[in-house]
């Protein structure tokens, strides 16, 4: 791996998307470290990726929530590769499919040996759901490193934004050891995505 001295200069390069996998064995034979973004399917993930990466259309966004039908892999050169989850809470799709897909994004999270960290990505405007805590409980069950991102933080007051993060630190207070602090994001700002940077690459560096 080439030496990269800083956050800013890792991110100057190019992902380019390698597969979207739809069963485990599309899974790519990697040891490179990878990173996941997981959310509800209306969260803004897709923007988010955009936004992180720098490229407009890495992740594709969509009107209609629950468009991504597998697991997208995104490969920085030979140094990380990021990783889109199918968002819960789908679209208008088949309960067998929902099932498919839910059991795919199981196999992914607890047979990664490379899976270095997952975002969990909730609206700032709602706070955690019910779904949300039960996917926070379930990476703590299974001993996953993870971290809370609140997205579209532009979308409410500054007091409101308050209250959600504390709401959503007493809401999955179990899971703080693990999840570190929340970072708030906002694509409108351009908020918070320099501290999944840093954090990517601290990680991909320690």
């Amino acid at each position: 791996m080439k030496k990269i001295s800083n956050a800013v200069e890792l991110f100057k390069g190019e992902f380019q998307f390698k597969i979207s996998a739809n069963s485990i064995s599309l899974f790519p034979k990697s040891q490179l470290p990878e990173f996941a973004f997981f959310g509800r399917s209306n969260v803004g993930k897709s923007t988010l990726l955009n936004s992180l990466t720098n490229q407009k259309k890495l992740a594709r966004t969509s009107n209609t929530p629950g468009r991504t039908r597998g697991i997208n892999f995104f490969q920085l050169e030979n140094i990380l590769s990021i990783i889109d989850l199918p968002g819960y809470g789908y679209a208008k799709i088949s309960k067998s499919e929902i099932k498919h897909l839910s059991n795919l994004i199981h196999e992914y999270l607890i047979s990664r040996k490379n899976l270095r960290k997952v975002f969990l990505l909730i609206d700032a405007r709602h706070g955690p759901k019910i779904n949300d805590i039960e996917i926070a409980n379930f990476l703590q069950e299974f001993g996953i490193n993870f971290q809370m991102i609140l997205t579209k933080s532009d979308k409410i007051s500054t007091k409101k934004l308050k209250q959600i993060i504390e709401f959503t630190n007493n809401e999955i207070s179990c899971n703080l050891a693990l999840t570190g602090e929340i970072i708030v994001t906002s694509s409108k700002e351009n908020l918070g995505y320099d501290l999944i940077r840093k954090e990517i690459y601290k990680i991909i560096n320690s």
